[in-house]
């Protein structure tokens, strides 16, 4: 038996501005500090053996204050000659690797844009698709269909055999990289996916066994939600686009 905890990055300087990031290297604000240290509170009874995580530095820098809290060194394996890497890690230390494959959604044009200005400029029902459909990509960027089709193999490649192997591993990433990883392991529906938001800077854990990857619950379960939004307006306006 393992456990896959996925957690969002705390909150960033973007989400705090409501502004579009995708891969805009953008740092965490204050609050998202703080969620990334309650993050590594609650994670305490959880024992990490490794970890991934993108390359931007929100997610890194969460993932760092999980480890500080819970007295662990990451050590990042880089690849290249030029990189050495001890063979055998201490007890406190974790193999940490990073991969462009977790990286938020690409948004392309709307990187950088205000929410608010973008629903003005290109219309509500427009900007709600390219933001929560499934397959609808906004100007030059990537839609959730594609977020999917570079993280889904990396995870079957990368760290489902950890899992197998009986390692715990933490997964820090971001709201699309990570809700194409939960579609897949809960087989959420394309026509549902859209409604699936994962907060930031709280943990999702999964259970693994010989039965699959299933959702901890109980005592384990450490207030973990997955926010399902339905309201009926909401429905009504996506429906066209599916």
């Amino acid at each position: 038996m393992s456990y896959l905890i996925l957690v969002r990055h705390g909150q960033s300087r973007w989400n705090l501005t409501n502004r579009f990031t995708g891969w805009v290297d953008v740092p965490l604000s204050e609050k998202g500090i703080e969620e990334a240290r309650k993050c590594g509170k609650k994670l305490k009874d959880l024992k990490l053996d490794v970890a991934f995580t993108s390359e931007l530095e929100r997610a890194q820098e969460t993932l760092l204050i999980i480890y500080a809290l819970q007295h662990y060194t990451g050590i990042f394996l880089h690849k290249g000659k030029r990189f050495l890497h001890p063979k055998l890690l201490e007890k406190n230390e974790i193999a940490t690797y990073v991969s462009w494959k977790l990286n938020e959604r690409y948004y392309g044009n709307l990187q950088g844009m205000d929410k608010n200005k973008a629903r003005r400029k290109y219309g509500h029902d427009k900007v709600f698709s390219w933001r929560r459909s499934w397959d609808v990509k906004p100007p030059k960027g990537e839609s959730l269909k594609d977020t999917y089709g570079r993280t889904i193999p990396y995870f079957k490649k990368e760290i489902m055999p950890y899992l197998r192997k009986k390692k715990n591993v933490i997964v820090c990433a971001h709201g699309n990289s990570l809700r194409s990883i939960v579609k897949y392991v809960d087989g959420i529906s394309n026509e549902d996916i859209p409604h699936l938001e994962l907060p930031t800077g709280k943990p999702l854990v999964y259970k693994y066994s010989k039965n699959g990857l299933v959702k901890v619950k109980g005592k384990c379960s450490f207030n973990r939600k997955v926010y399902w939004s339905r309201p009926k307006k909401v429905k009504k306006r996506f429906s066209k686009y599916r």
